[in-house]
């Protein structure tokens, strides 16, 4: 599974992004879609994840109330939309797929793309 993520860019505090993450199959066939973001110096985070045939989304507290995840398996693309967003927002953002590989487990990354909130 190839993704590309785009997107990203510059944006001012209490705006908006929505990033987008296109996957090179169908995402019905994806168990798991995640977002991650990595900010300077920092640990890579888990910030929202989805089951694409599910539909059912989980949030890091964070962002919980701010962001929402959300497939559209007719583009095999996932949205995250980024409300209100705060300097603490700033990072790349890196999408991951989990799929089925026989009986294990496969991940994917795509490339990241930046965000960046002023004040």
């Amino acid at each position: 599974v190839h993704l590309v993520e785009s997107g990203g860019g510059l944006v001012q505090a209490g705006g908006s992004l929505r990033l987008s993450c296109t996957a090179s199959e169908s995402i019905s066939s994806i168990n798991i879609m995640r977002w991650h973001r990595q900010a300077p110096g920092e640990q890579r985070e888990l910030v929202a994840y989805i089951a694409p045939a599910f539909g059912t989304p989980k949030y890091e507290d964070s962002v919980k109330g701010r962001f929402s995840i959300s497939a559209d398996d007719a583009k095999n693309t996932v949205y995250l939309q980024m409300n209100n967003q705060t300097l603490e927002d700033t990072a790349v953002y890196y999408c991951e797929a989990v799929f089925r590989l026989g009986t294990d487990y496969g991940t994917s990354w795509g490339q990241g793309t930046q965000v960046t909130v002023s004040s």
